[in-house]
This record gives C-alpha cells, sequence and structure tokens, in this order.
C-alpha cells in the first residue's frame, strides 16, 4: 500500500522541481478521475480541472424542486460483483467499500427488449441469453446458437488480453476468433443469417453505444453486452456517489480538484506536452497532462491541431463522425409505476431497427420509432435522493438527426451559439418532448396527469455542459476504419487521452478501463492485472470519514467550492 515512485514514473519527475505539478488532468469524467486517482495514490502531484460545476462529466446528477435527483447518464452498471472488474478499479484505490451496488432483475432480465412481435427480457450470463433469445426466435435458433458462441469466443479473449496477455500470444491461440474483432457487429449478424427481427433483438440496446451494426465493432458490441451479462447493477445513492469515491480517494493521495475552471490550451513545446493554460491567461505547468475532454476538441482545439500532430492525424480528426446524439426528457411522478419490472425497456416501433434509424438519419422524422426507459426510482427504491416515498423517477431517451439545422441553430454552444432562447429551438424541443411522452405512454400506460416535473435535454444542452461534439455522449463513431480508435497514448511526448473516444469503449466500464490503462503507461505497470489480484496503492487510513449527511454532490465540487453557493438541496 505504499506511496513510492515506480521505476516507470521516472517521466513525470518529482514536484517541486521547476513544475508546479507533476501531472495535469483536463476534464473529470471517469476517465480522467480514475487516471489522475492512481498518479495521486502512486505520489504524483495531481490537478484535475473541470469547466463544470462538479465533476463527474456524463456521470454527474442534478437536482430539481428539492425533491428530486436525475442522473445524467449512469443509467446502469455491469460487473460489480466480487470478481468485476468496476469493483476491481474502486478496490485499487482503497474505495470499494465506499460504494454499494444494488442488482437488478439479473435472473428475470435487467433489461426488456420490446418491438412489434418480440419480448425478450435478458438475464445475466450468457447461456442464459441465448435460451431467451431462442424462445423468443425458434426460428433463428441455429443463427443465434453461432452468434452466441461467437461473442463468447470473443470476450473471453477480449478479458484475457485486459488483464495482461500479449496479442500475439492470443492470436496464435485462436486466429479464427480474434478475426472476428476487427470486424463489424452487422458483418458478424449477416455472417450468422439472421433476420431483420433478430437483427434488431440483438442490437436492441445499442443506445448504450450510440451507433448501429454496420457502424460498431462487433467485439465492441459484444463486450459491452457481456458487461451487463456479468450482472446489472445500479450505485446506491445514483451515479454521483461513484464520482464522489474517485474525487476522494483523488483527494486523500494528495491530488486536487479544481471545479468552474475552464483550460483554454494544453500547451505543447518542442514535441512534449509542459502544462495547460485557463481561460483566465493562468499557465499551469507540468510535464504530463491527461486530456478527458473530447478527442476531437484534444486535438484540433485545445492542442492547436496541426502544430502538434502529424497532419495525417489530424485530417482524419477533422473528417471524423461522431456517434449517435441523444434527446432525454426527465420525468417525475407524484405516484408509483405498478406493474414495472426492475429493468430498463429498449422499446422499438419496427422490427427493422435499421431501417428505422437509416430513415431518420435521412431527416424523415414523423414519431419516436425508438425509445429507451431507465426507472432510477425503481433501481435505487426509497433512496431520499432520487423522490419522496410514493413518486416515481424516470428517464426517457431517444436519437435524433444528426446536426444543428434540426434544432433551428448554425453552431455549437461551445462556439458562442445562443440557443436557449431561441424560438425555433424552443419549438423542436417542446415538439420532442410531447412526441416522446406520447410514446412512453404506448410502453407503459398513460402518466401524463401525475407529472410534477418534467425537462428535456437535446444535444445542445450536452454539448454545452461536456462540451461533446455534435452532443453525444458516446465519442467518436468513425475514426479511419470501422472500429478504429485513439489509444491512451498520443505520439506526443507526456500526452494522453482518455474518455468515451479512445479504444477501450464506451460507458463507465469503458472509460474507467481506459483511465487505468493510461496510468497504467505512464507508471510502467499493469494496473488492472494487478487489481484484480488484490494489490492496493495508496493508504486508505488517508480516506476522510463520512459525516451524517454526507452529500456526494457536495464533495464532487472539490475540497476548495465544498461550500461555494449555488448547491442545490434534496428536502
Amino acid at each position: 500500500m505504499g506511496t513510492s515512485r515506480t521505476a516507470g514514473a521516472s517521466a513525470g519527475g518529482p514536484a517541486g522541481r521547476g513544475q508546479d505539478y507533476d501531472a495535469i488532468v483536463v476534464g473529470s469524467g471517469i476517465g480522467g478521475l480514475v487516471s489522475g486517482g492512481y498518479l495521486a495514490a502512486d505520489g504524483r502531484r495531481v490537478l484535475v480541472l473541470e469547466q463544470h460545476d462538479i465533476a463527474g462529466g456524463n456521470a454527474h446528477v442534478f437536482r430539481r424542486r428539492r425533491k428530486y435527483e436525475f442522473d445524467v447518464g449512469t443509467h446502469y452498471l455491469g460487473d460489480c460483483g466480487p470478481d468485476g472488474l468496476i469493483p476491481a478499479v474502486l478496490s485499487g484505490l482503497g474505495i470499494r467499500d465506499r460504494v454499494t451496488f444494488r442488482p437488478m432483475d439479473n435472473e428475470g432480465g435487467f433489461d426488456r427488449v420490446v418491438t412489434p412481435t418480440t419480448t425478450v427480457d435478458v438475464p445475466a450470463g450468457w447461456d442464459n441469453y441465448r435460451e431467451r433469445l431462442k424462445q423468443a426466435l425458434p426460428d433463428e435458433a441455429a443463427g443465434i446458437d453461432e452468434f452466441i458462441d461467437l461473442a463468447k469466443g470473443v470476450t473471453a479473449m477480449s478479458r484475457a488480453g485486459l488483464l495482461g496477455e500479449p496479442m500475439v500470444h492470443l492470436f496464435r491461440r485462436s486466429p479464427q476468433t480474434m478475426r472476428w474483432s476487427r470486424r463489424t457487429l452487422g458483418q458478424a449478424l449477416d455472417h450468422c443469417g439472421l433476420s431483420r427481427r433478430a437483427r434488431t433483438v440483438l442490437a436492441a440496446q445499442s443506445g448504450n453505444y450510440g451507433a448501429m451494426p454496420d457502424e460498431i465493432g462487433f467485439a465492441e458490441h459484444v463486450n459491452i453486452m457481456d458487461h451487463y451479462l456479468r450482472g446489472a447493477y445500479y450505485p446506491e445513492g445514483g451515479g454521483q456517489a461513484l464520482v464522489a469515491a474517485f474525487v476522494e480517494a483523488l483527494e486523500a493521495y494528495g491530488g486536487e480538484l479544481r471545479t468552474r475552471c475552464e483550460v483554454r490550451r494544453i500547451l505543447i513545446e518542442d514535441g512534449r506536452a509542459r502544462g495547460v493554460e485557463l481561460n483566465t491567461g493562468e499557465r499551469i505547468m507540468a510535464p504530463l497532462v491527461i486530456s478527458n475532454a473530447d478527442y476531437r476538441r484534444t486535438v484540433l482545439d485545445l492542442c492547436g491541431g496541426t502544430d502538434a500532430f502529424p497532419q495525417e492525424l489530424v485530417t482524419q480528426t477533422r473528417e471524423a463522425t461522431m456517434r449517435g446524439a441523444v434527446v432525454a426528457v426527465y420525468v417525475a411522478l407524484d405516484t408509483e409505476l405498478p406493474g414495472l419490472p426492475n429493468a430498463n425497456i429498449w422499446w422499438h416501433d419496427s422490427d427493422d431497427m435499421e431501417g428505422s434509424h437509416a430513415a431518420m438519419q435521412r431527416g424523415e422524422f414523423e414519431r419516436i420509432s425508438q425509445l429507451a426507459f431507465s426507472f432510477a426510482s425503481l433501481k435505487d427504491a426509497g433512496a431520499p435522493n432520487v423522490c419522496p416515498p410514493g413518486h416515481s423517477n424516470f428517464q426517457l431517451m431517444t436519437g435524433c438527426p444528426p446536426g444543428y439545422e434540426f434544432w433551428g441553430v448554425e453552431k455549437s454552444p461551445v462556439d458562442g451559439e445562443r440557443y436557449r432562447r431561441n424560438p425555433g429551438y424552443l419549438a423542436r424541443k417542446q415538439q420532442m418532448q410531447e412526441m416522446i411522452l406520447d410514446a412512453a405512454e404506448k410502453v407503459i400506460g398513460p402518466f401524463r396527469d401525475r407529472i410534477t416535473h418534467v425537462e428535456t435535454a437535446t444535444p445542445l444542452t450536452n454539448e454545452r455542459y461536456i462540451r461533446a461534439s455534435g452532443g453525444t455522449p458516446y465519442g467518436m463513431c468513425r475514426w479511419g476504419a470501422v472500429g478504429q480508435r485513439p489509444d491512451v497514448r498520443t505520439g506526443v511526448e507526456g500526452l494522453y487521452v482518455v474518455g468515451q473516444s479512445v479504444r477501450y469503449g464506451s460507458g463507465v466500464g469503458g472509460v474507467a478501463t481506459g483511465g487505468i490503462a493510461c496510468a497504467s503507461h505512464i507508471l510502467g505497470r499493469g494496473l488492472l492485472a494487478e487489481v484484480f489480484d488484490g494489490t492496493v496503492l495508496g493508504d486508505a487510513g488517508l480516506l476522510p470519514e463520512r459525516a451524517d449527511g454526507w452529500d456526494p454532490l457536495m464533495v464532487s465540487r472539490g475540497r476548495s467550492r465544498q461550500r461555494a453557493k449555488g448547491l442545490a438541496r434534496i428536502g
């Protein structure tokens, strides 16, 4: 549990020798907090900078009416059992016992997939999932068997690779399986001869990564499914409780979080990172910079693009496309919703999900064709921050056509678009809200007359708060070949990237893995394998005690701003 520097840590240098910090992290999403926390636990002096009022990125929450707390992006977590990936990452920082994971209905089904002709309740376990699929689609049994066998092979290889087995060994052991890691989900579905209906059922949870089968790597899809099929959970107290635990570790081990602190530039001189410049003009120097900001903004804006990177990479990044953006409606009711399982609902109004999506992308948007439901008041039942007793709190999410024109604006809010009172934007936002509520009532029955709070977030909302290109929470779609994504290393000495666009995948599990991979490269040690074996960095005895009334939202503002004005409360 010591905090001595490793042999691989020499690039950072000791604090206080002409440098303000050993490492600066730009952005405080889960990837940034994990990488920063592990560096701090190793003894590095780490500074995390966040432009928003609270840390967490897509994992943050917001409060309304002193009664309700809505999770922006933490809808469920997978692989949180005793041997799970997220608990291992927490354990390595000594904070495993600070987060409680509440299981969803892993036996009956943690996801309910609904199409006009088929309903499938997805249980934990690949073989249980296989049987549910075959019960729902008996004529497709052979194709389902082939698909699940491929998925189990690829996910086993991916797990072994994460835990340190060299890729060359994996290819030698099973070259046919490893080739599927370079193909798309669409190619796998084609290979297995599955119908449009079966394709829709198997890819119905595409809202977990924001792409259609021809746009997502097969390995990424099945690894995300594997993450949840190892058991689906929700963090007690919501996503901010997970964020706050990482903040506590960062600060306990000597790191610092500054919120309301926006970075204007990452400073690169003579081919290496030197620090950052804030919007105030202040410069903070460090030999290591980790960007948890949007990858395209990191390369093209924060780092100045062509001056820092090879022209080929700059062009590839400029031409990159983003994954699907999301419209989210947050709903609170003064009544409970009877008869619902402790599961997400993935509803599709067609057995041809891909056809419906293609029509939407062309701008043929006359109705809601896909809708995801997340019920926080079921997942965290009885939690006083979610809603008062007898009330409901849930979120509705759907995709929308790409681009700003659909929303009646010309450019990004990051570039100065004043959209919030734009009549065209407000009209479109209201139209989308009503269409989403209409679709939701088709699925779970009428509830409009019991609404106590409703509000809608659009891609522009997301872009304003987390600076994500195109307003997507999922990162890049195409960066070169399908499935190709940047590594955490950039080619610029001392500059690393983490977050939704790196190669470790989407969601909390993916970005946490990317965060620990980044720290591993810097420290020169296989941290993920180590923490699975029980290694704990830092000294957990330094962690703060939690007093009565402990508030994860307050903790997530950073120690220096915990008591600043403007913090929303419950009660």
